[in-house]
């Protein structure tokens, strides 16, 4: 297994050297996996995997976290016209507490990239490679290094928000559309007075410490 690569990597800004480096050495298509909404405690957890076209170069590509909800829509927008190969996985709150949230990342990148229309050549993803992918490499702030890693951030943010925007409407009580579920004092205060929603991860400690799920 390669070990991971450093964000040095990205030199003068080119958020497309690594991948260009891998398609010189004939090791393409590149894809980039990357995930949302594990550190949350309510709502699903979303695994992306995107290739790239080769030539492509994308306005305003960056970490998902680096850009403004405005500017990923954009970005998620100009992926969607482009010829760039996407995928999607989603798992619930329900699964999560019952196979844990590391077990679902992991598999939720390698059922991604196998959705890809095209099996990969070389698969990079956020921080620690993924076992069972075709040349996994962890890439150390994968998704400030790699153009593929951070349109696949892009694409699994913008699809977890967008979701939890919905499930707002359901349960305007925790403020859904603010915090995207995760843990903010708000959040946390919502927990207590109402206690946890099914879309409330059980498993994790803060949800388990708020009064018992509502029947």
């Amino acid at each position: 297994m390669l070990r991971p690569v450093s964000s040095r990597m990205r030199r003068d800004g080119d958020l497309y050297a690594l991948e260009s480096a891998l398609l010189r050495r004939g090791l393409g298509p590149v894809a980039g996996a990357d995930e949302a909404g594990r550190g949350a405690c309510a709502g699903p957890l979303v695994v992306a995997a995107v290739s790239l076209p080769p030539s492509a170069r994308l306005e305003e590509l960056n970490d998902s976290k680096l850009l403004t909800e405005a500017a990923r829509e954009r970005v998620f927008e100009r992926l969607r016209r482009s010829r760039a190969h996407v995928a999607t996985v989603l798992y619930g709150p329900e699964e999560i507490d019952r196979r844990g949230i590391a077990v679902c990342n992991l598999e939720g990148m390698r059922v991604a990239v196998a959705r890809l229309p095209e099996r990969p050549g070389f698969v990079l993803t956020d921080g620690f490679a993924v076992p069972g992918l075709p040349g996994s490499l962890g890439v150390v702030k994968g998704d400030r290094t790699a153009a593929c890693v951070a349109a696949a951030g892009v694409v699994a943010k913008v699809t977890r928000d967008r979701l939890m925007a919905r499930l707002d409407r359901d349960h305007p009580e925790y403020g859904f559309a603010v915090h995207k579920g995760y843990g903010t004092a708000a959040h946390e205060a919502a927990l207590r007075r109402w206690g946890p929603c099914e879309q409330h991860r059980l498993s994790y400690a803060n949800v388990a410490a708020a009064r018992p799920a509502r029947v």
